[in-house]
Order: structure tokens, then sequence, then C-alpha cells
């Protein structure tokens, strides 16, 4: 995660974008990669999901889910999804960048590293959801690579996204479509715009289901930002936004953001919001400053209720706290140990099964690191184990409570197979 500042100087919170080869997220692998057109001649068998993860269109209530490093890190994927089983997760987030797969020109992709990741996951008996957002060099003229934005066609975003779905068709469950459209440095450093998200999310959702019906369209996590202005929307607003312009249709979940910030998981919203030392002295306005809290994702909820829309289920795209203490870091206020990181991320997931359910969905929580993430960089406080796969006290209470809380999914029915063809 990263620093938002508002326009009056107060900290606010929003994803760690990691883009070009700053981070394990977009680093490309180590070998080169044979292209093929359109993505349709197959290099390798890649194994089809060996559980049951989406039934009727719903995952389970709640669906623990971490977010993982894999692209490029062929000596430590083994490891770290062998880690995420046994700590009781039952989903993984990989980021599936367009200018990592279609990155030199249009209709030149390269398959290799995403059929070696997908096939790895489903072999771990895991569900996938890919993020799928940043797009290459070539999609905008104006060049701004790395930095991340919708391309000038939005044809070619939705021909790069066709291509993967029919790849990868009952293989990949779960696809959230860009990430975090409320603020700007997401949105090509333009204001942010729920309309052009909605028109965005209503192509590539209708793209997915055409290709794969069964796969589940998740909307973009907002970031959880009380900043109303040319360079944000605050997420509740945002949300509202996307109802007025018709996008209802047009995702199977919502994702949202809820890091807890400094205070525990179980905490009422209506407090943080009046509670200085839990919403850093934010000026907003205080229904704004809800966000400040895991269970701020209760209000999103409520924008759905409010707009007719109460059978879908809500999946959080990232969650966690810091304990990040540096003393020139931006999240030294809303630092917590070690330990109580583990115990609020386990505290977090028995308040969403227990006042929840049904309509929680993924929890994704925040990091399987990178393994060349070092104590420099922020996201490495966010993360429940080391680099090196060493344990931290997050993990450890992870572990042990997790398999209580969630059932192990059941195995698909046969007789589905485990491996089958890519498309050709």
């Amino acid at each position: 995660m990263r620093t938002f500042l508002g326009s009056w100087g107060v900290l606010l919170l929003s994803t760690l974008l990691l883009i070009g080869c700053t981070s394990g997220g977009s680093r490309q692998a180590a070998a080169p990669k044979p292209t093929t057109e359109r993505g349709r001649t197959p290099t390798a068998a890649v194994a089809a999901p060996i559980v049951q993860l989406v039934e009727g269109g719903k995952v389970a209530s709640p669906s623990p889910a971490v977010h993982v490093f894999l692209w490029g890190n062929f000596d430590t994927t083994d490891r770290d999804l062998a880690a995420a089983k046994d700590a009781g997760f039952t989903w993984v987030k990989q980021r599936f960048e367009w200018r990592n797969i279609e990155k030199t020109r249009k209709n030149s992709f390269e398959w290799n590293e995403p059929d070696r990741i997908v096939n790895a996951v489903n072999q771990a008996g895991l569900g996938i959801v890919a993020r799928i957002d940043n797009q290459p060099d070539w999609a905008r003229r104006d060049r701004i690579f790395p930095a991340s934005g919708p391309p000038d066609k939005m044809e070619d975003y939705k021909d790069y996204v066709e291509s993967l779905a029919e790849r990868y068709k009952g293989k990949i469950q779960a696809y959230e479509v860009w990430n975090e459209p409320n603020i700007s440095r997401e949105w090509g450093d333009a204001q942010p715009d729920a309309v052009a998200y909605t028109e965005m999310l209503r192509i590539i959702y209708t793209a997915i289901k055409k290709t794969d019906p069964q796969a589940l369209v998740i909307s973009a996590g907002l970031s959880p930002t009380t900043e109303i202005s040319e360079r944000a929307r605050a997420d509740a607003l945002f949300l509202r936004e996307m109802y007025q312009a018709g996008a209802r249709p047009y995702f199977d979940i919502l994702g949202v953001h809820a890091p807890g910030f400094k205070a525990p998981p179980e905490t009422d919203p209506g407090e943080v919001a009046r509670n200085p030392q839990l919403n850093n002295n934010d000026p907003s306005a205080e229904e704004l400053r809800r966000a400040y809290t895991f269970r701020h994702t209760e209000d999103m909820h409520k924008i759905m209720v409010d707009n007719g829309d109460t059978d879908k289920q809500i999946s959080i795209m990232e969650m966690g706290w810091t304990s990040d203490v540096r003393p020139d870091s931006p999240y030294t206020w809303h630092a917590v140990t070690e330990d109580e990181k583990g115990q609020y991320l386990t505290r977090a997931v028995q308040y969403a099964k227990t006042n929840w359910a049904p309509w929680i969905g993924h929890m994704t929580m925040i990091y399987m690191p990178d393994p060349a993430w070092g104590p420099s960089e922020e996201q490495y406080y966010w993360s429940i184990m080391n680099p090196d796969g060493t344990s931290r006290p997050a993990y450890d209470a992870l572990k042990s409570r997790l398999p209580s809380l969630i059932p192990r999914p059941s195995a698909v029915p046969s007789p589905s197979p485990v491996h089958s063809p890519l498309p050709q």
C-alpha cells in the first residue's frame, strides 16, 4: 500500500501500484518468452482446477485469499503456494498485467509465464483471482508508461482480456477489472471518472462472459480515500456514481479495499470517524472519515442494498495492517505490532464470518511478499511473511485459526479432468 496525500496534506491510504520493473508484481521472467498471435497456439497443457470454489455464481462466505507475487519468481512459486494453502487460504490473487503479456505490439502475446503460474496455482488446489490492469506502452499515445491508465482504445483492452479468458477458460475462476480507478494515478493522472470506469467495466464484463460465462467478474477494489478533488473521489461517492452510471449489471461481485489503519477490526466506523487518534486528525466530513476502518466495508454494502443490489457478494481485494514504524514513513501513525497484525487479521475473518455472511466473498490479505522486497520498501511491512519464506506472527496466527474457521473446499466433481489442453 502507498500513502495518498489529500489536498490538505492529511495522510490517506491507497494501494501500492507495482509498475514497470520496480517490484515482483511486474518483474519479467528471467527466460525469454516466445510470442503467439492471439494466443491460440499452446505451448503446454495447463492444469484445470481440482477444487470446487464457485457455486451458483458465488464463493464461500468468507473465502480467505492472499495476494501473491509469482511472476518471474520460479524458485519460490511452489514454496509460496504451499505456504498459502497450509495457512488455510483457499484463493490467491495474482496480477496478469496487460503490459507483460501483450507488451510489444497488439496481437503479439507472451504466454509462457502466465501458463506456468496458472498451472502451478491449479495444481496446488487454490483458486485464482486475476487482476487485469496496467496498459502496455503502445496502448496510449501520451506514453505515460510505466504509469497506469486506461488505453486510448478500449477495444485494445477488450481484445487482450478476451484472449486471456479464452486461453484460460475454466482455469482462472475470477477476474478483477482494473485497480482503484477512483484515484488519478491509477487512471492515467486524469480526474477519476465513475462513468468512464463503468463503461470499461461494461466492455470487459461482456468480453469475459462471452468467452467464459462461468468466470466471475469483480469490479476494481476502490481506494478508501476521503479526498474529493481532481485527484480522487471518496470510494463511497464513486460507488454511488457507478450505480448512477448503470454499473449494476456488469459485475458479479463488488470489489473493495479494507485496510484497518489503527483500529482493531471490530471497531465501529462511527467511533473511528469521531476519534482523531484513529483517523489521524483528518478534517474531512465525519461521514467520509468512516473509511479509516475495516468495517467501512459495511458502508459499501449499504450502498449496494440502497441500489437494490442485494443478491451480490462483496470481495475485499486488499486488507491488512502495517507494522511500519520507520521515522520517515507516512504509516507510522497507524502502525501495529506484528503480533497485533496477526490478531487483527484472524479476528477480521471471525467478525466477517459471524456478521457478514452470506454477502462477504473473498477476503484478500496483503501480502505473501515478493522475495525481492526489503525493509526499505513500504509493502514489506504489510506482509504476513518474510521475503525469504520464513513466517511472521501474522502468518502463524492465521495458520492456527483459518483451518478451523474455513472448511476446505471440495474436489471438482468427476469426470472433470485435472488437465486439459489450451485453446487451439
